[in-house]
């Protein structure tokens, strides 16, 4: 587990020591103007808005804080809707590993980020025709989920 957490902090280190354009069409970020406790609500509200089921939240910060790194608040909310999951297992089980959706919430001073990978990405990988329609699918609702956040 604590190999996780620092390839975790590792993998979160390097795309925020690249240039924003690097990584700008691989993630989804937003920075929300509200207290890690606030923003959490909404996100878990606005995933249920959005048709998802949060299936579970994993904290990530007393891995951290074990491994040193100093941070109150980090959690990964992972959510999917149960049919569609059972679906895609089924008729591609190469994307197990990247299932169920997830976003990343973690506080920074009176601020929380919003990160998550940006389903197209997805469409590098598994090129076929009916996969591509759902992960514009997923990158629409995505976006929707975390601007829903962000207007709050």
């Amino acid at each position: 587990m604590r190999i996780y957490h620092k390839a975790l902090v590792s993998l979160l280190l390097i795309f925020l020591a690249l240039p924003v354009s690097a990584v700008a069409d691989d993630l989804i970020m937003r920075r929300i103007g509200m207290t890690f406790p606030e923003t959490m609500s909404a996100l878990q509200s606005s995933i249920v808005e959005e048709g998802y089921k949060v299936s579970r939240v994993q904290r990530v910060d007393i891995g951290l804080t074990s491994s040193g790194y100093n941070t109150a608040e980090y959690r990964i909310v992972f959510f999917m809707r149960e049919d569609v999951l059972h679906d895609i297992v089924k008729k591609h089980p190469e994307l197990i590993p990247f299932l169920p959706l997830k976003i990343t919430i973690f506080a920074e001073r009176s601020e929380t980020l919003l990160v998550t990978l940006n389903p197209m990405k997805l469409a590098e990988f598994f090129p076929d025709l009916e996969m591509q329609k759902t992960f514009a699918q997923w990158n629409e609702e995505v976006n929707r989920i975390v601007d829903r956040v962000q207007a709050e």
